[in-house]
């Protein structure tokens, strides 16, 4: 049984993404879309480089959520290829093209093809948050540990 639900995003397709997919899962159960570079060709990273590669289309997400780009695991741990800033946010109120920041922490050259899947992206809900200031937080066994604080 399924609970999943749809969400429709407009989208518009750039120049330079032409003849590439859109946004798509690549199996039933994948939780992100996956990205596809819209490079005229191949664009070279050095190693400790970072390139900004454009995905070819602009989106409307709806108020009330975010667009999560995240590294891919593939790029990852075959290639030493992920993301400055991950995962990065897309806020509901950008409508400018969507770039990946792709940085290589690899030690040798990394090459960007037209198509290539280079990042996911998840479309999630944001709650807006409304602070209430206390004088004292209430407690839990955990407290204030943190950062390794199990020693495990």
């Amino acid at each position: 049984m399924s609970t999943s639900t749809i969400l429709r995003v407009a989208i518009q397709r750039l120049p330079g993404g032409e003849g590439l997919p859109l946004p798509a899962y690549q199996s039933a159960h994948a939780a992100g879309m996956d990205l596809h570079a819209a490079v005229p060709g191949p664009v070279t990273i050095p190693p400790g480089k970072v390139a900004l590669v454009p995905c070819g289309f602009a989106m409307a997400v709806p108020e009330g959520f975010e667009a999560q780009i995240r590294p891919r695991s593939g790029l990852a741990t075959k290639h030493a290829i992920s993301m400055p800033n991950a995962p990065g946010t897309i806020d509901a109120d950008y409508r400018g093209p969507v770039m990946v920041p792709l940085i290589n922490h690899g030690s040798e050259p990394f090459v960007v093809e037209r198509g290539m899947r280079i990042a996911q992206m998840l479309v999630l809900p944001v709650p807006r948050v409304e602070w209430d200031e206390v004088a004292e937080l209430p407690s839990t066994q955990r407290g204030a540990g943190g950062f390794g604080h199990t020693g495990r």
